[in-house]
């Protein structure tokens, strides 16, 4: 690895950490707001531009999901390998200023043609968010990875906590309100990164731009080439598809179960997502010192198995809100398994990975939705009679005890990794 000459960087690099991280946080949690304010309003204004009932709607919706998420999976090693090449900052404010020019679009949108362009125009913008996961690994020393990290997770969980609060307020004026709130949201994103962020990647550590890495095939060959790597990326996949059993069916599984409506379920929301800020904020850090990162995530994924159990056997609200209590204290761990993935590449591959990463979640949310809700349907029609409304859930949990055995084998620190990251000092250079 190169090193860099000290006239490149003169500032220590415990200065300017904090005002990177600072940027990186407010940067996410704007962006998820915008992104969270529109979804209270959203199929309002499927059902309004469509002139469709809500089982129309929601097949709708259903394809606007779908495009969403093969956006994502198509762009995000592109955006991925970009950052890995100019750097995180053109790729970061590309993004930004673009989702606000959509949210315009979408706001305007005259059929419902427009708005499924502004939706697949949305899903491409997004696809940048590994550019934000790999400018947190740079900035970021062996020690504290885990807490930035789990500190940049909290950032997310707050736009997710108030952005959808904001929009159900805004959206009672005009469905088309949330979307002018989430364009400015945007622009203000992208106005503070253009003047605020320094870069996180310096010249001498940057990767030539490739299409034969910059697809999503060429992307997933990167998985492949470390030991362990692909095992870390599988256990990724394997929560976030375990993720999309719960997320995909609670609104129908609660109301079908304890006949809930929307103010619990955004009760429900707001639990999760501020237990997921707390514990990101101040638990993952001190977890991941104490226990160590393996420790961590062996201990944080052993814990969501029974919380996955739990929130599906739970026939009584007081028991189910045991069993939430359970899914937010199992979040310490999931930062620590991040770090130890970011650990296993180069500064130079965090673009790519982060790309790589992007491309197994784009296929958990184009087959999770279909997988989950389907089997919610048979499980209270056809399967009723096995009485088990959470069957989705526990599938869930099965997959989540998968990723827990692929945890024990492969979430452990890279062979030699304390010497091949000894002299990854982070630096800015003010572009």
């Amino acid at each position: 690895m190169t090193s860099v000459a000290p006239s490149i960087d003169l500032t220590p690099p415990q200065r300017k950490r904090p005002a990177a991280l600072g940027f990186i946080y407010a940067a996410i949690l704007m962006n998820t707001m915008s992104m969270g304010v529109i979804i209270p309003v959203f199929p309002a204004l499927v059902k309004m531009l469509s002139g469709q009932g809500d089982a129309g709607g929601a097949r709708i919706m259903g394809v606007f999901a779908a495009a969403w998420s093969l956006m994502n999976l198509l762009f995000a090693p592109i955006f991925g390998n970009l950052s890995d090449r100019y750097g995180r900052r053109p790729v970061l404010l590309v993004s930004m200023f673009g989702l606000a020019i959509d949210y315009v679009i979408m706001a305007l949108a005259p059929s419902i043609a427009i708005l499924f362009i502004g939706r697949v125009i949305s899903g491409i913008t997004a696809s940048s968010g590994g550019a934000a996961g790999a400018y947190v690994a740079d900035v970021s020393g062996e020690d504290d990875r885990a807490r930035n990290i789990g500190r940049f997770q909290a950032a997310a969980n707050a736009g997710i906590l108030i952005g959808p609060a904001l929009g159900g307020f805004v959206g009672v004026l005009d469905p088309r309100a949330p979307f002018w709130v989430a364009a400015a949201l945007a622009l203000a994103n992208g106005l503070f990164g253009l003047f605020v962020m320094p870069e996180s990647l310096d010249h001498s550590r940057r990767a030539r731009f490739s299409w034969r890495r910059a697809n999503p095939v060429g992307a997933i060959v990167l998985l492949f080439s470390r030991p362990g790597l692909l095992g870390m990326a599988l256990i990724f996949f394997l929560l976030q598809f375990a993720n999309s059993s719960f997320f995909n069916i609670f609104q129908f599984y609660t109301h079908y179960r304890f006949n809930w409506g929307p103010p619990n379920v955004a009760v429900l929301l707001m639990v999760l997502s501020g237990g997921g800020i707390v514990m990101s904020s101040f638990v993952a850090g001190p977890a991941a010192a104490r226990l160590g990162e393996r420790g961590a995530v062996l201990a944080g994924v052993g814990l969501s198995v029974l919380a996955y159990f739990a929130v599906g056997l739970a026939a009584t609200v007081p028991l189910f809100w045991a069993a939430i209590a359970l899914v937010v204290f199992a979040g310490f761990g999931f930062p620590s398994l991040f770090s130890l993935l970011t650990k296993r590449v180069g500064v130079d591959q965090q673009g790519q990975l982060q790309g790589a990463m992007q491309i197994l979640f784009g296929l958990t949310g184009l087959v999770g939705p279909i997988t989950f809700t389907n089997l919610f349907a048979w499980a209270i029609g056809p399967g009723k009679v096995y009485g088990l409304p959470g069957l989705p859930i526990l599938v869930g949990g099965a997959l989540t005890f998968a990723g827990f055995l692929m945890a024990v084998v492969y979430a452990r620190p890279a062979a030699g990794a304390g010497e091949a990251t000894a002299t990854r000092t982070p630096i800015f250079s003010g572009h």
